[in-house]
C-alpha cells in the first residue's frame, strides 16, 4: 500500500514506514502531523480525486534539519564580475506511521 502526498507545491510517493524529507514544517521533533493524500494504492485498487479525498497519511517528526551546503557561483566573462553564495536548504524529516482511507 502506498500513497501520493503533497508538501510545499511538490509531492511524495510514501508507504508505512518510510522516511521522507518534505519541506520545513512548523513541528517539533517527536510530533504527529498530518498530511492530505492525493492518491492511495490499496489491494482492491487506486483510489484518486473524489474517491480519496477522505484518505489521511499520519507521520511523526524523526528531525529538523538542513541539506548538504550547494556552492552559487555567477560570474560575466571578461568583466572581472563574480558572485559567490552558498544555500543549505532546510528540511523536516518524517516517519510515515500509518495510511487511512
Amino acid at each position: 500500500m502506498y500513497a501520493i502526498i503533497e508538501n510545499g507545491n511538490k509531492q511524495y510517493k510514501v508507504s508505512e514506514g518510510d522516511v521522507v524529507r518534505v519541506e520545513k514544517l512548523d513541528a517539533q521533533v517527536g510530533d504527529t502531523v498530518e498530511f492530505k493524500a492525493l492518491m492511495v494504492s490499496a489491494d482492491d485498487g487506486v483510489k484518486a480525486g473524489a474517491e480519496a479525498a477522505g484518505a489521511k497519511v499520519t507521520a511523526k517528526v524523526e528531525a529538523q534539519d538542513k541539506y548538504k551546503k550547494i556552492i552559487v557561483f555567477k560570474y560575466k566573462a571578461k568583466k572581472n564580475e563574480r558572485k559567490k553564495q552558498g544555500h543549505r536548504q532546510p528540511f523536516t524529516a518524517v516517519k510515515i506511521e500509518k495510511i487511512t482511507l
